[in-house]
């Protein structure tokens, strides 16, 4: 085991799963948003928004992955997947909500 650092605070399992969650709903957030102004149809509202953009992630994600594609690591890799994936959901909505 390697000593730990003196003053180093390291972050456990559950304060590091909390920032995750953090950080997937605030990309959720900006995906949802960015998305209803691609689309033009506006937003949802600020919770709206965040479940179009959540879902989005997870819709974003499962299509990248079954197509092959990478968009990169990062902020900026998952706020691209996220805000295609709400996009593809908006369409999609936007479809349904026309039949």
């Amino acid at each position: 085991m390697a000593p730990e650092l003196a003053g180093a605070d390291p972050i456990d399992d559950k304060e590091e799963a909390i920032l995750e969650l953090v950080w997937f709903v605030l990309i959720g957030l900006a995906a949802g948003w960015l998305a209803g102004q691609f689309m033009k149809g506006g937003g949802f509202g600020v919770i709206g928004d965040i479940v179009v953009g959540v879902i989005g992630a997870l819709l974003g994600g499962f299509l990248f992955g079954a197509l092959g594609l990478s968009a990169g690591g990062g902020l900026l890799g998952s706020l691209i997947v996220a805000t295609i994936g709400a996009v593809v959901l908006l369409f999609l909505l936007r479809l349904i909500k026309r039949a």
